[in-house]
């Protein structure tokens, strides 16, 4: 491995100009010299695209009309000349010394695809103001990587750095999703035998937005991708003979919780996510994580629906 390799840093924007210069001077800010900074601006409405030209010749930059986030970030990746790849969301930031300790690391780890960290999460409520102290999602070793992507406890993209190459093959970042493009990600990457590498020392910074005011139909949008994503690896698995009864389990325990969730609004679609369970383990029960002890007995002896009427009554009663 080329001991000093370009590092492309990618930042794909869409109306962010609270946040996107702090994105900028984070990436020009970084201690590893040997890197270069490209942002696509997909359309934006606000003053992004003002605020990205303000940089000069210090990046590269493109704009064009409204594609979606995964069409910026794979024209980030035609426009990247990088070896290793840093996307770096317009409302994220990194911390001076996130790439360089990372391609330190891949010294001692020259044959991995992508290097992963755990991120930093900086929790915002919906007047932009941080409620909660940076969280690092620390991900204690060993790591199943099928078990932490079926668990959804993967760091988010900008705790990565990957290998241009890898990402060339797995056709870069699917254009037809809206929701879970992370995941779905690197999924495709586990499913292609890429190698993963551990690099513990967090660096890329995410911020969270706490709003309640999203939409019942983007919510539903963002679990039907979630349930695609799991159906995914349970198919693979099964197919390679790795489906191990922990990651069984873990599939179905991500279902349930999905579908107790969707019920409020859905019955028949969480209903039929609670058939897939069954049909997939008909001794399956609940963890204590997701049903207080009460539903789970009624679970066990009635099924889903009955539990779900079961706990409705009893909340308004309550109420």
């Amino acid at each position: 491995m080329n001991q000093s390799p370009i590092v492309s840093i990618l930042i794909p924007c869409y109306n962010a100009d609270r946040w996107i210069a702090q994105a900028i001077q984070s990436a020009l800010d970084q201690t590893y010299p040997n890197r270069e900074v490209v942002v696509v601006d997909d359309g934006s409405s606000d003053r992004s695209l003002e605020i990205i030209k303000s940089f000069g010749d210090r990046i590269r930059w493109e704009t064009g009309a409204n594609g979606g986030g995964n069409v910026a970030r794979n024209r980030l990746l035609e426009l990247s000349t990088g070896e290793w790849l840093q996307y770096l969301d317009a409302d994220d930031y990194l911390l001076p010394d996130k790439i360089e300790k990372q391609i330190q690391f891949l010294t001692q780890n020259s044959n991995a695809d992508v290097i992963y960290s755990p991120h930093i999460t900086e929790e915002l409520g919906e007047d932009g103001v941080f409620h909660n102290a940076p969280a690092i999602a620390n991900l204690p070793l060993p790591h199943d990587l099928w078990l932490l992507a079926i668990q959804w406890k993967l760091p988010q993209t900008g705790g990565l750095l990957i290998c241009k190459q890898a990402l060339i093959d797995i056709n870069g970042w699917r254009e037809d999703l809206k929701h879970c493009q992370d995941y779905d990600l690197y999924v495709r990457f586990l499913m292609a035998n890429k190698r993963f590498a551990y690099c513990e020392q967090a660096g890329a910074v995410y911020r969270w937005w706490c709003s309640g005011t999203v939409t019942r139909r983007k919510i539903a949008e963002i679990y039907r991708d979630r349930l695609g994503v799991q159906n995914a690896i349970e198919s693979h698995l099964s197919a390679i003979g790795q489906l191990t009864k922990t990651r069984s389990d873990a599939i179905n325990q991500a279902r349930f919780e999905y579908a107790r969730r969707i019920y409020s609004w859905d019955k028949q679609w969480a209903v039929q996510v609670a058939s897939t369970i069954r049909s997939s383990n008909p001794q399956f029960e609940p963890c204590s994580r997701v049903a207080p002890s009460f539903y789970r007995r009624i679970y066990k002896a009635i099924g889903f629906t009955g539990a779900e009427y079961v706990a409705e009554v009893k909340r308004k009663v309550w109420k």
